[in-house]
């Protein structure tokens, strides 16, 4: 009984070892590391099957080893399980990658104003495309604005509107303090870019990390005290190559939601790289959206300022 499953407990063991050790997983060689912490949470999944194989082998030892990754696991993520929403908020806020190539922006525009946001936030406005965007959604949002491939729709007065340099050569990134009923809140649209998976290069990243650090930095200048950030950031919250943003921003998702709330591919969701953060400001719920015409999920957040 106890020298059956030894295969099966050496890959627990193996499993374990790489969600505890993942942080020290090199980006030397195709970024490996960030590449593993964006698929992160769906490791969990190789501990049922093992389990299954510990039964089936009737193995003890299996059994016993399959505690190492389960605890680590739930250690990391354990938290996203539960929900976490809470009463209360005085501001709604929703941020879409709308695609580029997006067949019916009219219908995604239209499905944005449903949601009921006070604050819309896009990325990926094509210059065809962004004019539709503006007019779909002036009714609802009387104060606008379009920095390059990202915009910005409020209920609100906006102010101090300004382009965000993140070392691209062109604009994907803005800044504005919304004056909202609650206070003046600064608000940060971003859409760093995309990362790619090649069989000679690994996880291709440089210029997203570089991106993210000029984002980071900005974040950190800015004067007001309450933040939000909105946009598609093509990492998710373990990347450690985001750490320039997520060491002073709180996620909604992790504060406030209700599961991983994972936003792409739509399709069928495996990570959520489409994110809310915030800093001096309370996340009372974060939720995602229906599909679209985009190939991203909409995330939203129902935030506390006052």
């Amino acid at each position: 009984m106890w020298r059956r499953g030894i295969v099966i407990a050496v890959v627990a063991v193996l499993l374990g070892l790489v969600l505890f050790i993942h942080s020290d997983v090199p980006n030397r060689i195709g970024n490996l590391g960030s590449l593993l912490e964006t698929f992160l949470p769906w490791f969990g999944l190789l501990v049922p099957v093992l389990l299954v194989a510990a039964v089936l082998r009737r193995s003890v030892t299996a059994l016993i080893a399959l505690l190492l990754p389960s605890v680590i696991w739930l250690n990391l993520f354990g938290g996203l399980l539960t929900d976490k929403t809470s009463a209360g908020g005085d501001l709604t806020v929703l941020t879409h990658n709308v695609n580029a190539e997006n067949p019916d922006p009219d219908g995604t525009a239209k499905d944005v104003v449903a949601a009921g946001a006070d604050i819309v936030a896009l990325e990926e406005l094509a210059e065809s495309q962004a004019p539709r965007y503006a007019r779909d959604l002036a009714a609802a949002y009387p104060y606008h604005s379009v920095q390059g491939t990202v915009g910005l729709w409020s209920k609100y007065p906006l102010s101090g509107v300004r382009t965000v340099d993140i070392k691209m050569g062109w604009t994907r990134a803005m800044r504005a303090a919304v004056r909202t009923p609650h206070g003046q809140v600064a608000v940060y649209v971003a859409h760093l870019p995309s990362v790619r998976v090649k069989f000679n290069a690994g996880f291709t990243a440089g210029q997203r990390d570089s991106a993210a650090d000029a984002l980071g930095q900005a974040i950190a200048d800015e004067s007001l005290r309450d933040v939000v950030l909105l946009g598609d950031l093509n990492g998710t919250m373990n990347d450690r190559a985001l750490a320039s943003v997520t060491s002073q921003m709180r996620s909604t998702q992790g504060a406030a939601g209700n599961g991983f709330g994972f936003s792409w591919p739509a399709s069928f969701p495996m990570a959520r790289i489409d994110q809310i953060m915030v800093k001096g400001i309370e996340p009372k719920a974060s939720w995602t959206l229906p599909r679209t015409g985009s190939d991203h999920l909409p995330v939203a957040a129902r935030l506390q300022v006052s």
